[in-house]
């Protein structure tokens, strides 16, 4: 590719008051309404009255903010990026970053828990609307895990040093997925940096549990963690809204004991359909090997909250070529062990390998966090809880769209559905009363992005 004019040819002028940036917004936003996103923040979202009109028209806000986050925003002052050329025909009630702001940092946590009970509401009828979770009344999974957002200064609430040892905002996740589909977000939770994992994480869990139940998995649920989450309150929630667990286990003596009473022959090997890189040996793990056993978990609590269950093992060669001289081997074999509490009906081999798949859920912190929470935006802490909870929603709303599209954005990453989808330069025309977004010839995902807009379009089923 190369210049086709000389220098001189060519200029540049920001004159033009019918092109917009973001021509995929439009049935984004339809379908948003189409869910009844406006509706719920309008019945659920109630911000005290105040004479700057703070709290006024929460609705209108929501969908500025949410639209934004879908076309790419993280911070308050990207939302400037829904104020260009005919966007202000095309949609209406767009509000300005300042005024954002200022509605941002007028909720407390009563609001924040609304804003979280619009959530649970808005992605059930976005699963109703669009293939989000096919096959989860059959089998679905539930993960649960926390992350670390980095931030700088001294000036936001709630900031401190977590696990990770990197100052920030703690930001819990519980997502809904299925083997067919991408996962979504089911619920949010912003905590301070040095909150510990596993704090309010049995009503976490239960809140996702019936946000999923909701989204129509009927089926096998199975929520899944890491040994950050095992515990008792934990596991009983799963069990008490008819959920199974499958939860790392932390290598303390009773389960150290548990694994050392498994028959040497009951081990049995598996490969890996792809290596697997192990920090702590720092290479490439490519077999191992699994097994099982019986095991009562948290013994140390009264008889009502203990739990038996299957403890899954596997067990991996410790390698040590750095003290093995060179053109000898081994010993003798030495080995790590990693297990999981569980009580999935799934075979020992169908078990274990799903609850390797539990990493899913880092491929959607990543997706987030390299998204609209990217930053945490604001220095109020309820602020940032709000924007969370809203990325949520801006996520949850992309998968909606990509799945929508065609099969390969249901499952592309909500930023690949951006660029191919969203980020969609158009130039608005109106005649006879109608609007018509005029967009790239050629455009390479045209047939996606017509059957997406020809579906939210469509007349409403009676």
């Amino acid at each position: 590719m190369q210049s086709s004019h000389a220098a001189a040819a060519v200029s540049s002028a920001f004159d033009d008051p019918n092109l917009i940036a973001y021509g995929g917004l439009e049935p984004v936003v339809r379908l948003a309404e189409r869910c009844g996103l406006p509706a719920l923040v309008g019945e659920y979202i109630r911000l005290p009255a105040s004479k700057d009109g703070t709290g006024a028209f929460p609705a209108a806000k929501v969908m500025s903010l949410v639209g934004g986050m879908v076309a790419g925003a993280d911070s308050i002052d990207d939302m400037h990026r829904l104020r260009h050329g005919a966007m202000g025909r095309l949609f209406s009630g767009v509000r300005a970053p300042s005024t954002l702001g200022s509605f941002l940092r007028s909720f407390t946590h009563g609001h924040v828990k609304q804003l979280h009970a619009v959530a649970r509401r808005f992605l059930p009828e976005l699963a109703r609307h669009a293939p989000l979770l096919p096959g989860a009344d059959q089998v679905a999974y539930v993960d649960i895990d926390d992350t670390i957002r980095r931030t700088y200064g001294y000036a936001k609430q709630g900031t401190g040093y977590g696990y990770s040892k990197v100052k920030g905002l703690n930001a819990l996740l519980g997502i809904v997925s299925t083997p067919l589909a991408a996962p979504v977000i089911a619920a949010t939770r912003l905590r301070k940096g040095p909150s510990n994992s596993a704090r309010g994480a049995a009503a976490f869990v239960a809140e996702t549990i019936r946000t999923a139940r909701a989204c129509g998995a009927n089926g096998l649920l199975v929520m899944r963690a890491d040994s950050a989450f095992y515990g008792a309150d934990v596991v009983n929630s799963c069990r008490a809204l008819g959920a199974r667990f499958s939860i790392t286990v932390r290598m303390n003596a009773s389960v150290k004991a548990a694994i050392a009473r498994i028959d040497e022959d009951a081990w049995m090997p598996i490969k890996y359909p792809k290596a697997v890189w192990d920090e702590e040996g720092q290479c490439w793990i490519s077999d191992a090997e699994i097994a099982e056993t019986g095991y009562t978990a948290f013994t140390s609590k009264p008889k009502k909250q203990q739990v038996t269950a299957r403890l899954i093992v596997r067990r991996v060669k410790r390698l040590s070529t750095g003290t093995v001289p060179a053109g000898q081997g081994t010993l003798f074999d030495t080995w790590r062990y990693h297990a999981a509490f569980t009580d999935s009906p799934l075979s020992l081999n169908d078990a274990e390998r799903d609850h390797r798949r539990h990493a899913v859920v880092e491929q959607v912190i990543a997706d987030v966090k390299n998204s609209a929470f990217a930053h945490a935006p604001s220095g109020h802490f309820q602020a940032n809880a709000a924007w969370l909870a809203l990325a949520a929603l801006a996520h949850n709303l992309t998968r909606a769209a990509g799945a929508l599209a065609g099969t390969f954005h249901a499952r592309a990453t909500t930023a690949t559905i951006r660029d191919h989808l969203i980020n969609v330069p158009a130039r608005l025309a109106r005649s006879a009363r109608r609007l018509t977004l005029h967009l790239p010839e050629r455009w390479p995902w045209s047939t996606d992005f017509t059957q997406l807009f020809s579906i939210v379009h469509a007349p409403p089923a009676p």
